[in-house]
């Protein structure tokens, strides 16, 4: 089965465009126009991924992942870390143009529909420069992705009011990339424990 999921390379980008549209119903058409593979091309590769039993038929045209499909929780993990590997370069130009104290990545990346972002960022983040590096990986990942911008004062302040929107990210399917904020706070209250004593006196008899 593994040899035919990834039988070619343009199977692997037709696998890889299904994945990322799981939730909803899609046709060859639609997939083509977001990716790098013809319609033709598309919908012979989608007949074959429906044969394999990962996708079925919802009408004459529309698609749809099963996500009964044996191994579908794998493909879906197998995904979602090639996807990071695509990030890797947005990642290292966010951080080089911004002050960043939390970079953390949901929503699209970790399958986590509960969330209404794919990326959280903390601190002073340029505009123009970021933009530019999304626009790079929405191209990269065929996706369009949702980002939210806040900074340390104001997380601070919604992380302790219980803000619902901040707490599905941090309690959620998340993977932090970069967490000054934790790091700074576990610093702190290491350096404000009193150290202990040891030292035992013993009376001479």
């Amino acid at each position: 089965m593994l040899k035919a999921l990834f039988a070619s390379e343009t199977r692997i980008k037709a696998l890889s465009a299904c994945l990322s549209q799981a939730e909803k119903t899609f046709t060859a058409k639609s997939l083509a126009k977001d990716s790098s593979v013809g319609l033709a091309a598309m919908r012979k590769e989608l007949l074959s991924l429906k044969d394999l039993g990962l996708l079925k038929l919802e009408g004459k045209d529309n698609y749809m992942v099963d996500k009964n499909f044996i191994i579908y929780p794998e493909l879906r993990a197998l995904l979602a870390k090639a996807q990071l590997l695509s990030s890797q370069k947005f990642i290292d130009g966010v951080k080089e143009q911004g002050q960043l104290k939390l970079l953390a990545l949901t929503g699209f990346f970790t399958g986590d529909l509960t969330v209404k972002t794919d990326i959280l960022l903390v601190g002073k983040i340029k505009r123009r420069p970021f933009s530019k590096l999304l626009d790079t990986l929405e191209k990269d990942l065929n996706h369009e992705i949702n980002y939210t911008i806040i900074d340390e004062s104001e997380f601070t302040y919604r992380r302790a009011v219980m803000d619902i929107f901040l707490y599905n990210i941090l309690n959620g399917k998340t993977i932090f990339l970069v967490d000054e904020i934790r790091e700074e706070r576990e610093r702190v209250e290491k350096e404000g424990e009193p150290e202990l004593n040891l030292e035992t006196n013993e009376s001479s008899s």
